[in-house]
């Protein structure tokens, strides 16, 4: 079992970065906040001060196309934001 699945890297969350120093990453549904920190600083190599973590409820999606409406639902997921200590980044594009 994979705890963090991907870093969200939206336009927000690189201004929290650079401002705040937080990161935001997409996690099982099951890990709490004690496991996300741990696997942060094993991932990365650095101090986490704090974890934030929210589900975020999928929504109902339709669609109008030629042969009728399509219905459908996006997927629920959770997601931690984690805050660094002073002088820790993280660098999403090192391995590119």
């Amino acid at each position: 079992m994979s705890i963090i699945k991907k870093p969200i890297i939206t336009e927000k969350m690189t201004d929290q970065s650079e401002k705040y120093n937080r990161y935001a990453f997409v996690v099982d549904r099951k890990v709490n906040k004690i496991e996300i920190k741990k696997a942060v600083a094993d991932m990365y190599d650095v101090t986490v001060d704090s974890v934030r973590t929210m589900v975020c409820i999928g929504k109902k999606r339709v669609r109008g196309t030629k042969s009728g409406m399509i219905v459908g639902k996006t997927s629920t997921y959770k997601k931690a934001i984690v805050t660094l200590a002073e002088g820790d980044t993280i660098d999403f594009y090192s391995n590119i």
